[in-house]
């Protein structure tokens, strides 16, 4: 059992987002840059960086953005990884990598590759040869669905790579999440009431990964 399991609060866009997860200690928080509810301007991220704790680290999310606006962000000081749920693909990484060496995530959505092989391991991207280029894979049901698929297509065994787990993961099922023994565990509706992030979820959230507390 991995008992270093990381957590990151991902969607913030209010100071007092900021605020909450200072109190908290995430080890990442996600600024989304690409169209969502959450989304955030670079301006409005600078912005929110500036109160946030340096023990916390920012990941900056985008779907498909121009390379230059991630590698201005990152070499600003906003961002310190980045998040692709896009199309990106080996050259588009290459030439991000190129521009300023961030340190990359990549988001595989179950739909288009678990369903189609049955069950996900490294050597289903071996076609993919962006796998090697990427720092860290993201496992998600689809962009802001907040819904969970089915962990057990998962073959844990076999992914080499540093791992996020993400898609409707919530105080109810957040156990079940730590139990998979993901390199972090990714929550953002999950963290909220109404729409907005709640403290106590993201309090609760927290110290339930860092400290692996049953409910």
């Amino acid at each position: 059992m991995n008992i270093n399991i990381k957590i990151k609060i991902c969607g913030l866009f209010r100071s007092k987002d900021i605020d909450f997860v200072n109190s908290a200690c995430p080890d990442y928080i996600g600024f989304v840059f690409a169209s969502s509810r959450r989304q955030v301007s670079p301006d409005k991220a600078e912005t929110l960086r500036s109160r946030l704790s340096n023990n916390i680290t920012p990941i900056g999310v985008f779907v498909n953005a121009p390379i230059a606006e991630i590698a201005g962000l990152y070499n600003s000081g906003i961002i310190s990884m980045a998040q692709l749920h896009g199309t990106e693909d080996k050259e588009y990484i290459t030439q991000l990598k190129e521009m300023c060496g961030i340190p990359v995530i990549k988001t595989i959505i179950h739909d288009s590759v678990l369903q189609s092989t049955g069950q996900w391991s490294d050597e289903s991207m071996c076609e993919k040869s962006e796998i090697d280029l990427i720092d860290y894979i993201l496992f998600d049901s689809g962009a802001g669905s907040g819904k969970p698929f089915n962990w057990e297509l998962l073959d844990t065994q076999k992914i080499t790579k540093p791992w996020f787990l993400a898609g409707g993961i919530t105080l109810e099922n957040i156990n079940e999440a730590i139990a998979i023994n993901p390199y972090a565990i990714d929550v953002s509706s999950g963290a909220e009431t109404d729409g907005i992030k709640d403290l106590g979820k993201i309090l609760q959230l927290t110290n339930r990964v860092k400290n692996h507390i049953s409910p």
